[in-house]
């Protein structure tokens, strides 16, 4: 498959750019972090999104969506990271859809996440860092399951309308198999929600379910089967974070070559020492391979390729490690301003703080990958 976008793809991404640059620029995030939004994001721009029929990328047509893949997803992901723009796209356009396709919960979830009514949730770690652990224990209640336990770093877990928790049905919290997946609605009793705003001023939840009761209609998929929803869930998670980090590490490189071209010093602008020209020689080069990469792993991923999820993990650590130098060597080619409030360059560095650590950092997909080859 070729590293690039075909036209169709080229016009989408065209049109996200637009769109996106428009309705939802970095002052777009600022003003919702000075006004302290409760919600950490836009209702309305949600709404234009669902317009734009952006929601509906990965929703069959059958359904109502466009029938689309990870690459268009991707798309207009790098393009919400290039503007740090809050949106639920990636845990309810992405991953929520890609859990719940193929059973009864998507006739009733997918309309409103069409409309962008709808915001979905994912209620998946339970530790300081992103593990394939799941010890949150589901048991049996009458014809239904009483959830207790804990989750956190759950993005709009305060407010979402849907929540789509893993719990332990059998076994212990190492084991592949026992775990299932469960559809809560928001405001289920024994529910707490405890919001916490991040580095990169999004807001997250520690969710507490202190026996909250479900019914055997909650289970997505089936009972001790959750493995595969869950598998599909994180990779589109993984994937689509790793096209956030992208356009994350492509704004900040725009806004450091940017002021390479205007910063003078010694009556000359900086872009012309050569020290620095090598520093963003290297950095374009680094954030084209990774972006080969997050390519890659989308393609195999819309083929259904066997392949795909060890290049999923290839992705996610590449965009992280590329994304990182990118908003570092931004910080510091601005010098001591650019952690000011004043200048945007310090808040990509705290969004791709924040994205590194979604689905498991670079870190946990190197030693994934090892493990898989087999050291």
């Amino acid at each position: 498959m070729p590293l690039y976008l075909n036209d169709e793809q080229t016009m989408l991404r065209d049109t996200t750019k637009d769109f996106v640059a428009e309705h939802a620029p970095v002052s777009h995030m600022r003003a919702l972090r000075d006004t302290n939004d409760a919600a950490g994001f836009s209702r309305g721009l949600w709404k234009q999104f669902a317009e734009m029929g952006f929601t509906g990328i990965l929703i069959g047509e059958d359904q109502g969506g466009l029938g689309l893949g990870h690459v268009e997803a991707g798309i207009v992901l790098e393009e919400i990271g290039r503007n740090l723009s809050p949106s639920p796209f990636l845990t309810t356009a992405l991953a929520a859809v890609e859990a719940l396709k193929g059973t009864p919960h998507a006739a009733r979830w997918f309309p409103g996440i069409l409309g962008g009514e709808t915001v979905a949730a994912l209620a998946i770690d339970e530790a300081a860092k992103h593990r394939d652990a799941i010890g949150m224990k589901a048991e049996r209640s009458g014809n239904g399951f009483r959830l207790t336990g804990k989750k956190q770093f759950v993005t709009h877990g305060h407010i979402a309308d849907l929540l789509i928790v893993a719990a332990r049905t059998s076994g212990s919290a190492d084991d592949e198999q026992g775990i299932t997946l469960f559809a809560v609605d928001k405001g289920a009793a024994g529910l707490i929600a405890e919001a916490e705003r991040l580095a990169d001023s999004s807001i997250a939840a520690r969710l507490d379910f202190d026996g909250v009761e479900v019914d055997a209609d909650a289970v997505i998929g089936e009972v001790d089967a959750g493995r595969d929803p869950l598998a599909r869930l994180v990779r589109a998670g993984r994937t689509g974070a790793s096209a956030e980090l992208l356009g994350v590490g492509g704004g900040a490189m725009d806004l450091t070559v940017n002021y390479l071209k205007e910063r003078k010093q010694f009556g000359v602008a900086i872009g012309s020492f050569q020290a620095l020209q090598h520093r963003a020689a290297h950095l374009y080069s680094e954030m084209e391979v990774a972006r080969a990469a997050v390519l890659k792993a989308q393609q195999l991923l819309d083929a259904g390729d066997a392949g795909a999820d060890a290049a999923v993990s290839v992705a996610k650590a590449m965009s992280a490690l590329a994304t990182t130098l990118s908003v570092q060597e931004g910080v510091q080619m601005h010098g001591g301003i650019g952690m000011t409030d004043e200048y945007d360059i310090g808040f990509y560095m705290k969004r791709a703080r924040v994205l590194a650590e979604m689905f498991g950092d670079a870190n946990f997909h190197a030693d994934r990958l090892a493990t898989a080859a087999g050291y």
